[in-house]
């Protein structure tokens, strides 16, 4: 609950551009990021900064208004790590621009092999239909190996821990938080005595990682600044060696199959 002198309901928008920062303050540091397509409650606009809301997640913060367009309703979703958008059915084409793995976008025809959106042309390959989930978060955060790690990043250009979990479980139909200590939160069950398995959850303070296999995570992190593999065990004692604390917990999530 807060206390303001007036509320409203909020505009729709979505984000016109392939990645924005939601800013704590104006002009001031990244929180998280949302990308292209990304619907938007817009509850204030001043001196060209809106205040806004996420809806994927409830994530609330300041974005330039100019990066923000009407909103429109997506039937389809960026589910290769990253793709291209032409200006026509044209491989050969210069692109328009890139887009990352999350991109919402609304398709008007596919053809043999290129979708036709409002904004340009995509490989068909690279997209699915926003009513087709996933199932296993892991394979898709998978798709990120390598990119860079980035502090609140959110997409194929840079991604830190917990933007990567988002990713995984948002693809598979799951609510996700978008800080490390929000998911610990309200992410699963506890492990217990249980051995892990691929997709369980391991948390530290400021840390969270996916569960590849019985003897690997999957993770960005800041060690090989990256998203990465890396042995669970070695992982365990690496953060805690270099003072960044024990795991503080280990979560299993109920997976639709």
């Amino acid at each position: 609950m807060v206390e303001a002198e007036r509320f409203v309901e909020g505009a729709a928008r979505q984000l016109s551009v392939p990645v924005a920062d939601l800013l704590h303050a104006p002009g001031g540091r990244r929180e998280r990021q949302v990308v292209t397509g990304a619907c938007l409650s817009v509850f204030e606009e001043r001196d060209g900064w809106s205040f806004v809301r996420a809806e994927a997640d409830g994530y609330v913060g300041y974005i330039q208004s100019n990066l923000l367009e009407s909103a429109q309703e997506a039937t389809h979703i960026v589910n290769a790590r990253a793709t291209h958008l032409y200006p026509e059915a044209d491989f050969k084409a210069h692109e328009l621009e890139s887009l990352s793995m999350g991109a919402r976008l609304n398709v008007l025809s596919v053809g043999p092999r290129f979708a036709e959106t409002d904004k340009g042309f995509v490989p068909k390959a690279h997209l699915r239909a926003l009513d087709d989930t996933e199932h296993d978060p892991v394979t898709v955060a998978e798709r990120l190996i390598g990119t860079p790690y980035l502090w609140g990043g959110n997409s194929a250009f840079g991604i830190d821990c917990s933007g990567l979990v988002q990713m995984g479980l948002l693809a598979c139909g799951l609510a996700c938080p978008g800080d490390s200590d929000m998911q610990e939160a309200a992410l699963g069950e506890d492990l217990g005595n249980r051995a892990p398995r691929r997709g369980d959850l391991y948390f530290w303070k400021g840390h969270v990682a996916f569960v590849a296999d019985e003897e690997t995570l999957l993770h960005a992190n800041v060690h090989h600044m990256a998203v990465a593999h890396e042995g669970l065990e070695e992982a365990v004692n690496r953060i805690a060696e270099q003072g960044d604390g024990p795991v503080t917990a280990r979560k299993r999530l109920e997976l639709t199959k």
